[in-house]
């Protein structure tokens, strides 16, 4: 395709060079005989000739088909200009204005309007916000690859590196172990993924058993052994003061207070901790393995249900650049039959205590040897018709768990959870999704020896006036306090 630009300005004339050449016969139409020359001894293709004229834009061979981008600094009339090129023939026009904001609003309600008379056909663009997105892109890598570096070179002289994982880790935690191993340059001898309780969900061994992901079990006294200690996709906090430092902490939820670390990346606008690797992979040209991609790829998708729930542009970056790297018939294999027996048997026992009214659906699961049988039964309750809001909980070894899933677009569910249940235990998530855990004992203490049914009913009154007022988080933490 041909393009010619009627351009004064060198810089953006080089700036334009650079970046339409490789996709267009791109020539610049210029005023300045010195200007000209300097193009054409770099190998640019440039024509002295005045914008204003007919005769110009014929000698440059002008069609109808010619991308004819007009720079618009300001300080001229561009009526002369584009109608000279209407009459030469030419009907493709863009104006490509390159001045400060106000200036370009007032030269747009001066003259739009009789260009647009002129040629019916003409497109307005600005070239900061050409640029922007670029320009930010590669600001931002610039930042991670100082940031990745800075870390390499901490752990690059650790003989032994603790990459730990949270309890029962999701396909999230285990491919964001794998990626920071890869970016760490280390071997599973040198770098040890574990977590102080392991994987027991059926597609989380799945996953670990197709990719060969190694979790060992580690303990507090031994962390102790080790020269650096990484956290992905948790925050120290989780582990209540058990580990003796933190090294580096790489995780997409919100972040919490109460501990220190030497690096740590924590956007919690990401959808997934492997997202933030993918991004530390690239800003170092690291070379990706199918083995890796195909990890990080099914956590991406897993941990965002498909880009269903806290999805960011970035996610979908990372996935689209994943994809041609990883192996998608594996990826179907981990995924397999998720539904069971026994989950079908806990979304049964959930509906039992089930309280739907104005959307949310609160259940109690009574006690349960599996924490992943309460977010999963919230994630499944959550199809259900008229359902926006789930609210899941259940007893897993003395601690009632909660899990809150909805559509995404309504209050922020972390902020629930943590106005109800901040001040007994830890609490926290999302805007759809977040988990409390709480002692047995503190819940009755603030909120009485409830049936399973009561404490279904309870908690979904809390959801319906969190959702109902504005400042129902403030006023929740103040009924709580009271104990009412």
């Amino acid at each position: 395709m041909r393009a010619l630009a009627v351009c004064q300005d060198e810089l953006v004339i080089r700036t334009l060079h650079r970046v339409l050449s490789g996709a267009f016969e791109i020539e610049f139409l210029v005023e300045s005989r010195p200007l000209g020359k300097r193009l054409v001894d770099d190998g640019v293709t440039a024509t002295i000739a005045d914008p204003k004229r007919v005769d110009s834009y014929l000698r440059a061979d002008l069609t109808p088909n010619t991308c004819v981008i007009v720079e618009d600094s300001g300080q001229r009339s561009l009526k002369r200009v584009v109608t000279a090129i209407r009459d030469a023939g030419g009907s493709l026009v863009y104006i490509l204005h390159v001045a400060g904001k106000s200036k370009r609003r007032g030269a747009e309600r001066r003259g739009q309007d009789d260009m647009r008379s002129v040629v019916p056909e003409v497109t307005h663009l600005d070239l900061s916000e050409l640029l922007a997105p670029s320009l930010t892109t590669e600001l931002g890598r610039s930042l991670t690859r100082a940031r990745v570096q800075q870390y390499q070179r901490y752990f690059e002289d650790a003989d032994r590196v603790l990459i730990l994982l949270h309890n029962e880790p999701d396909p999230d935690a285990l491919a964001a172990g794998l990626a920071l191993r890869n970016l760490l340059r280390r071997t599973r001898t040198t770098a040890i993924i574990a977590a102080m309780q392991g994987v027991t969900r059926p597609e989380n061994l799945r996953m670990a058993d197709l990719l060969d992901i190694q979790v060992e079990i580690v303990t507090a006294d031994e962390m102790a052994g080790f020269d650096r200690i990484a956290t992905v996709d948790v925050q120290p906090h989780y582990f209540g003061g058990m580990l003796p430092r933190v090294d580096l902490v790489v995780d997409h939820h919100p972040e919490q207070p109460g501990y220190t670390a030497v690096f740590k990346d924590i956007r919690a606008n990401y959808g997934s901790t492997c997202t933030i690797l993918t991004e530390h992979l690239r800003a170092v040209d690291v070379n990706i393995s199918e083995r890796t991609a195909t990890a990080m790829l099914y956590a991406i998708k897993s941990d965002t249900l498909f880009f269903a729930r806290q999805t960011n542009r970035v996610d979908l970056e990372a996935f689209t650049f994943l994809y041609p790297l990883s192996d998608p018939a594996l990826i179907r294999k981990m995924e397999g039959a998720e539904i069971t027996i026994e989950r079908l048997e806990h979304v049964t026992r959930a509906l039992a205590t089930s309280r739907l009214r104005n959307q949310v659906l609160s259940a109690f699961l009574g006690e349960t040897t599996r924490e992943d049988f309460i977010p999963y039964t919230a994630d499944f309750l959550l199809q259900v018709e008229d359902v926006k809001w789930t609210i899941v909980s259940g007893i897993v070894g003395g601690q009632l768990i909660v899990s809150v899933r909805n559509l995404g677009y309504s209050r922020n569910a972390g902020e629930f959870v943590k106005a109800v249940f901040g001040d007994i235990g830890s609490a926290g998530g999302h805007r759809a999704m977040a988990k409390a855990v709480v002692p047995v004992e503190r819940f009755r203490g603030k909120f009485g020896d409830l049936s399973g049914v009561g404490i279904a009913a309870r908690i979904g009154e809390l959801a319906e006036e969190f959702l109902a007022e504005p400042n129902a988080d403030k006023k929740i933490a103040a009924k709580s306090e009271m104990g009412q």
